[in-house]
């Protein structure tokens, strides 16, 4: 049997071998903190629940269109005139099984060989593995070189060429933390006027859990970027609904064609009962999101305040997510080593800062969407494998 060579360009997700290693420690008896996952501890909000079922018990069981139900959709699009006061056609919105589809679909857009794709460094790991999978060149940019994890605009505009073919942003972003507010995301976006023919693709699935009462600086702000402006987002984060595995992104009236194309060969459809729980979602009462900051707020000081009291770790606040990625280097070990002695003899479990690229080798994420009991014992825990 011979594959394809490009099957053996695509990376993956080190999330999924610290979460076999946790399983396995916890199967043996032994006792680990979980603060590896990108997921919230939160429950889905109770009536997209209810919706989702009554959706199922009214019959609801059949296909829908690839691009999502009509009525998906259209929440969407009044959810984000509500936000950011843009004007989104629902014919632009694509209802997706989770976020990286959209990833997937906008790198093999436009990646191939002798293209170019700027993507971040730390980032999240399909956008390298995706480009590497296309035969494009992997173009990575430096989150590192702010102290707070924010965009450099002027690094950015620095490596766009003729071969440069999409430009992939991520705010707020992971695995650091990292926010960048509007006036600098106003000055990338005035910079990229100079190159009207380079597509964006600008994650923003974390635009929500922004702290300290930040605007949102969605590129949807930019209505002289839509025609070759792809934004994703959707449900995981901001509705703690990772399982349910929703998404939507807006695309560019152009390619809409091309991305119904890519669903009908692929997913299909997007669960159907699933797409009524979305509406709900976006319809109804955010005290939900409302608990989760105020609960995020806390746990954001708990584990920055707790991770400065450790010997030899440096640690940012982070902006916006749920994470936090301090260097560990002053306790004399890299990020993978530093991983590995936590789990093993602490029984604490986290990424290393190499499993997003190669410019955070030096830097571990943890994840505080956990309770406040859990990040207390964590840092306990890790203070006496250092001492």
């Amino acid at each position: 049997m011979k594959i394809a060579k490009s099957v053996n360009r695509l990376g993956t997700e080190a999330v999924y071998n610290i979460f076999a290693k946790t399983k396995k420690l916890i199967k043996e008896g032994k006792e680990v903190i979980d603060l590896s996952l990108g997921q919230s501890d939160f429950k889905s909000p109770q009536h997209a629940v209810d919706a989702a079922i009554k959706a199922l018990k009214d019959g609801h069981h059949g296909y829908t269109l690839p691009n999502g139900i009509i009525e998906c959709r259209e929440a969407v699009s009044k959810k984000i005139k509500s936000l950011y006061k843009a004007n989104i056609d629902p014919e632009r919105i694509i209802i997706m099984p989770g976020g990286k589809p959209t990833m997937n679909y906008a790198i093999s857009f436009f990646g191939e060989s002798g293209a170019e794709i700027i993507y971040p460094d730390p980032g999240f790991p399909i956008y390298e593995s995706m480009i590497n999978f296309t035969g494009a060149k992997a173009i990575p940019y430096d989150m590192t070189k702010n102290k707070d994890f924010s965009i450099n605009p002027d690094t950015i505009l620095s490596l766009i060429n003729e071969k440069t073919r999409l430009l992939i942003l991520n705010n707020p972003h992971n695995p650091t933390g990292g926010f960048t507010e509007k006036h600098v995301i106003d000055k990338l976006a005035n910079g990229l006027k100079k190159f009207p023919d380079l597509a964006i693709l600008s994650d923003e699935v974390y635009d929500r859990l922004i702290f300290d009462e930040k605007e949102i600086p969605t590129l949807l702000n930019y209505p002289d970027l839509y025609d070759r402006l792809i934004v994703l987002n959707g449900w995981s984060k901001t509705y703690a609904m990772t399982g349910w595995r929703l998404g939507w992104s807006v695309w560019p009236e152009k390619l809409i064609e091309h991305v119904f194309k890519f669903c009908v060969n692929s997913h299909s459809c997007v669960n159907t009962p699933a797409q009524y729980g979305a509406i709900a979602a976006l319809n109804g009462p955010e005290n939900h999101l409302n608990d989760m900051m105020k609960e995020f707020n806390l746990r954001r000081k708990l584990i920055v305040d707790g991770l400065r009291t450790l010997k030899g770790i440096e640690c940012s606040i982070p902006g916006g997510s749920f994470f936090v990625f301090p260097n560990v280097s002053k306790t004399g070990m890299d990020g993978e080593n530093f991983t590995k002695k936590c789990l093993q003899e602490a029984g604490v479990a986290m990424i290393p800062g190499i499993a997003f690229g190669k410019f955070a080798t030096d830097n571990v994420r943890l994840n505080f969407a956990t309770s406040r009991e859990n990040i207390s014992r964590a840092i306990e825990k890790i203070d006496k494998i250092l001492k």
